[in-house]
């Protein structure tokens, strides 16, 4: 359960992984367990599918959303609300902090990593097997090592989130399983979540993934894209 999570959750990964999408699904997912919720968006590498596109739903559902300190969803500006270390000090939030991609896009953690409490930190890498760069075990986890040199924080756990978009089946499950499990022998660093679009699985998912099994809709994609 995601509630069984660390209080602080960092959702980072890949450019193209999903995490975004990920992210926010799990935010409002968190939003329905009765939990005080607050999630950053601290992309400032990447202007599209930015989580704080969804900051009215988010809110309607009461979840604080921070977000650039200038208003602007589409705004190429590399700027954070200083409010990003409000709900890490103040321990009655449960927070989930969505990062840009990349090793690039963990620079911005240089102003919460002063204040966190390892403790109290999960540190999620999202993977799609289907991206080059982390297509094959050794390539996931040359990524994770430049996520960690880059943030100073250890990788927690793994998303399985395999994906073809809209053409998405069980078979994706199952190559992004089959990578993953090869990861955790090598590092042993456990996958977390299977995640996948629901409406999108016209096959029952397959038996025996490695993770906790993690539906989600569609908030960030378009019905055209």
């Amino acid at each position: 359960m995601i509630t069984d999570d660390k209080r602080v959750r960092i959702i980072t990964g890949h450019y193209g992984s999903g995490k975004t999408e990920f992210a926010v699904n799990y935010t409002m997912q968190l939003s329905q367990q009765d939990r005080k919720v607050a999630i950053a968006d601290l992309d400032i590498v990447n202007v599209y599918f930015r989580s704080r596109e969804r900051k009215q739903e988010m809110e309607k559902a009461g979840i604080m959303v921070i977000s650039s300190s200038i208003e602007g969803d589409g705004l190429d500006v590399p700027a954070v609300s200083a409010a990003m270390t409000m709900p890490v000090r103040e321990r009655s939030f449960d927070y989930v902090v969505d990062l840009g991609g990349n090793d690039v896009g963990t620079m911005v953690l240089g102003r919460l990593k002063p204040i966190l409490d390892p403790a109290e930190v999960d540190f999620f890498m999202v993977v799609n097997t289907y991206r080059p760069s982390t297509a094959t075990p050794e390539g996931v986890i040359e990524q994770m090592e430049k996520l960690e040199c880059s943030s100073g924080l250890k990788v927690t756990g793994f998303i399985n989130n395999t994906n073809l978009i809209r053409e998405t089946n069980a078979q994706c499950l199952l190559d992004g399983d089959a990578v993953l499990q090869e990861v955790t022998k090598r590092t042993g660093v456990p996958v977390r979540y299977v995640s996948y679009v629901e409406e999108l699985m016209t096959e029952k998912v397959p038996l025996g993934l490695a993770g906790e099994l993690f539906p989600m809709k569609f908030y960030m994609r378009k019905t055209w894209m």
